[in-house]
């Protein structure tokens, strides 16, 4: 029932005028922990079949970039926009910001309408829930907003757009499950603070090594308890290998579009990273 999609939900973002105040804070990260209990590396025990075949650990000490192409530089805006910007509002954008909004809008939807759930659920062992949905929604909106803050100012004012089109789809979806509002308040207080302990955690995880993913996984997908190694590592390879999949995504493409493409969660050859193939044009620019 919680999977129904939301026919308000352009109306909605058209009406509205101000985005949700943001609940709650941030759980404190258990990384010390976490890491000593994630300590195997993600390798299966010596009776698990295929043990030669396990993935190779990603370590990396650079932590400034999850990109290999250039990075976009800061925009360099004028003295007025920063002061009304310092005060709460948005300055003037390279694209309309109805576009922008409509684009996030579609973003969103390309992370509920266009991921196999119920796949997750059972390679995860995860339960059939509402909880269990939006874990797995926030992952893929995580890495949506990782890849849109490197737009610069417009792609960080899409990201807000993104995460209230989250809440209101939430929402939205607990009064379809017939939840009361007294119990759908405290619900979305602990949503709200898991997904913005889950983004400090996630956003570590992706600058470190493996280890420190599948503990940011651990912790917040599998709310601590996976007991098998192999599914924190089908999870540790699918998010690395989306990440640079999205990475190859046009940015003003993203921008205008929001239109997003995801990886299986199995594929045969997972460690290939396929980019996505930039466009050609003929001498006349056809």
């Amino acid at each position: 029932m919680y999977r129904r999609p939301l026919q308000s939900a352009v109306r909605q973002l058209l009406n509205t005028s101000a985005s949700r105040a943001v609940l709650g804070k941030a759980i404190e990260q258990d990384v010390c922990q976490s890491r000593a209990l994630v300590a195997c590396r993600i390798t299966v025990d010596a009776g698990v079949p295929n043990h030669s075949q396990r993935r190779a650990l990603h370590s990396t000490r650079e932590l400034h970039t999850v990109k290999e192409t250039p990075q976009t530089t800061d925009e360099e805006v004028g003295a007025f926009t920063k002061l009304i910007e310092a005060m709460g509002f948005t300055g003037p954008l390279k694209y309309n910001k109805w576009k922008i909004k409509i684009a996030a809008l579609h973003m969103y939807t390309c992370c509920v309408e266009r991921i196999n759930y119920d796949e997750f659920f059972e390679k995860c062992s995860l339960p059939d829930t509402l909880n269990s949905w939006f874990l797995v929604a926030q992952l893929h909106v995580w890495m949506c907003l990782v890849r849109m803050r490197q737009e610069g100012r417009a792609g960080k004012y899409m990201c807000r757009y993104i995460v209230h089109s989250m809440w209101e789809d939430v929402e939205q979806r607990s009064k379809i499950m017939g939840i009361d509002a007294i119990q759908r308040k405290e619900s979305m207080k602990v949503m709200t603070e898991t997904f913005y302990a889950a983004l400090f955690g996630y956003d570590e995880g992706i600058l470190s090594d493996d280890c420190v993913l599948a503990a940011a996984l651990w912790r917040n997908m599998f709310n601590r308890q996976c007991e098998d190694p192999r599914q924190l590592e089908l999870m540790v390879e699918y998010v690395r290998k989306q990440m640079q999949f999205i990475d190859a995504l046009d940015g003003e493409d993203l921008l205008l579009t929001g239109e997003v493409k995801w990886r299986l969660l199995v594929e045969e050859n997972a460690q290939s990273i396929l980019k996505v193939p930039s466009p050609s044009y003929n001498d006349a620019g056809l």
